[in-house]
C-alpha cells in the first residue's frame, strides 16, 4: 500500500471520528483551545487533585462513561485486536483521534483511567493467561473495570524486590496477607495489580508473583493518606488473608518481577495524560503580571525552566517515535522522569522567588496562592513513578554501561 493511500484512509479516519465526536459533545470554547488569558477561568496549577472522596469517585465515573461511550462506537481500543473489542489499526489512528477529541468538551483526564488503559490492561496482554485475559481486558477497555497498583510497601519504598507481602497457595486459591502504600484510586478502583512475595527462600528478585485482585474483596481495607497540599489522592491498602482465585494471576509463578518490569515500562514511557502542574506559559504569565520580566535575574530563571521545558519535549518525542516504530519502552523512560521533574520543581521554585510571601497567603488574588498547590506538590513526584535515585540507576547500568549496585545483605530465615 502507498503512502499516498495510508494518509488517504487516516485523513478519511480523522473526518469520520470528528463527525461521531460533534454528533455527541460540544466544541470546546475557542478561548479554552488558545493560551489561557491572565484571571480568566480557574488557576488552579495543583499537581496532586485535592478533591474528596466522592468528587473523585464522580470523575473517574464520567471518564468511564465517556470510554465506555468510544469502546462502543469502535474508538476506544484503535490499536487492540479484534478479539478485545479493538480495530487493529497502528497508532497513528490513536493519535489522530486524541487530536480530534482536544477540540470537544470531554470529561476531565483521570489519571487512573490512564493507569487502567496504558499500563494494567497491556501487561495483563502480555503476561496473562488466554483466559485471565479474555475475561478482563475487555471490561477494562471498555472501563467497565478500573484498575489500580498495588506495588510500593512501606518497608520497601522504590525498592519493589524488598517487598514482602506474601501470597500463599491454597489449593485453587492464593491468600494474600500484607500491605501497600501510595496506591493513588484504590478507593474506587475495581482490580489491583499486586506483587507478592511467594517464596521467601528465593532471591530478592526472584520468588514473587503478580495477581489481579477485586478491590471490594473481603479482607482488603483501604485508608486515604491526607497529603501536605490537603489533599488525599493517595491510599494505603491492608490485605487481611484475601482470597485470590488462581486464574487471576498474571504470568508464571516466580515471575512477578519480570511482570512488574513491564507495568513500570509502560508507567514510564507513557505521555498519555496531561502533565500536572503549572506550566512554563502560566509561570511567564505570572512574571508578566509582577512587571518583572525587565529583571535580568528573573529572566535568567524563565529561561531556564523554557529550557527544561524543551529537553522534556525532546524525550518525549524520541519515546513516541520508538512507540511508532514498535519499540519496547527503555531507559528513555527513566530520563524523560527525572527531566520532567527536574522541570517541575524548577518551575516550583521560580514561582516561589516570584511571589514571595504571597505564595503562602490566600488573599483571593487570582493565580497567586494557587502556585503553593505546586510547590508542595512538586516534591511527591521524586518518589511517585520510581524515585529519583532509582531512574539513575537505570540509566547507569541501561544507557552507561555502569556496573550495578552492590547487593545488600541476604535477609535474616
Amino acid at each position: 500500500m502507498s503512502s499516498d493511500s495510508t494518509l488517504s484512509e487516516l485523513e478519511s479516519f480523522r473526518t469520520e471520528a470528528r463527525e461521531w465526536l460533534a454528533s455527541r459533545l460540544e466544541r470546546r470554547p475557542k478561548r479554552e483551545l488558545a493560551v489561557q488569558e491572565w484571571g480568566v477561568g480557574s488557576d488552579s496549577v495543583e499537581v496532586f487533585p485535592s478533591i474528596d472522596a466522592e468528587a473523585e469517585a464522580a470523575s473517574v465515573r464520567a471518564a468511564a462513561a465517556w470510554q465506555a461511550e468510544k469502546y462502543d462506537a469502535g474508538y476506544g481500543a484503535l490499536t487492540w485486536d479484534s478479539a478485545f473489542g479493538g480495530r487493529g489499526l497502528p497508532s497513528a489512528y490513536e493519535r489522530a483521534f486524541r487530536a480530534e477529541e482536544r477540540a470537544f468538551a470531554v470529561p476531565a483526564e483521570s489519571e487512573l483511567m490512564a493507569v487502567t488503559l496504558g499500563l494494567i490492561a497491556p501487561t495483563i496482554r502480555r503476561h496473562g493467561s488466554a483466559e485471565l485475559c479474555a475475561e478482563v481486558i475487555p471490561s477494562l477497555l471498555r472501563a467497565d473495570a478500573i484498575a489500580c497498583q498495588l506495588f510500593s510497601e512501606p518497608g520497601a519504598g522504590s525498592d519493589l524486590a524488598s517487598l514482602s507481602c506474601f501470597a500463599e497457595r491454597a489449593g485453587d486459591d492464593w491468600i494474600l496477607n500484607g500491605q501497600k502504600v501510595w496506591t493513588s484510586g484504590a478507593g474506587v478502583a475495581t482490580f489491583g495489580e499486586a506483587i507478592c512475595r511467594t517464596d521467601r527462600t528465593a532471591g530478592k528478585h526472584a520468588g514473587m508473583t503478580a495477581f489481579l485482585v477485586e478491590m471490594d474483596a473481603p479482607g482488603v481495607e483501604v485508608r486515604p493518606i491526607r497529603q501536605m497540599t490537603g489533599g488525599a489522592s493517595f491510599n494505603e491498602v491492608f490485605l487481611t488473608n484475601v482470597r485470590v482465585p488462581d486464574r487471576r494471576r498474571i504470568g508464571a509463578v516466580g515471575e512477578g518481577w519480570t511482570v512488574a518490569l513491564t507495568t513500570l515500562s509502560f508507567e514510564r514511557g507513557s505521555s498519555q495524560h496531561a502533565a500536572p502542574g503549572g506550566s512554563f506559559r502560566r509561570l511567564l504569565e505570572l512574571a508578566r503580571h509582577l512587571d518583572r520580566t525587565d529583571d535580568p535575574l528573573v529572566r535568567q530563571e524563565l529561561i531556564e525552566v523554557y529550557t527544561l521545558n524543551r529537553i522534556l519535549d525532546y524525550t518525549n518525542r524520541r519515546i513516541g517515535a520508538a512507540a511508532r516504530a514498535g519499540e519496547a519502552p527503555g531507559p528513555e523512560g527513566s530520563i524523560r522522569k527525572l527531566a520532567w521533574v527536574r522541570s517541575l520543581t524548577r518551575t516550583g521554585e521560580v514561582a516561589q522567588r516570584l511571589l514571595g510571601p504571597r505564595i503562602a497567603a490566600d488573599t483571593g488574588e487570582w493565580g497567586t496562592y494557587a502556585w503553593s498547590q505546586h510547590l508542595l506538590g512538586a516534591p511527591g513526584y521524586r518518589i511517585a513513578g520510581g524515585s529519583d535515585e532509582i531512574q539513575r540507576n537505570i540509566i547507569a547500568e541501561k544507557v552507561l554501561g555502569l556496573p550495578r549496585d552492590p547487593a545488600p545483605p541476604a535477609r535474616p530465615t
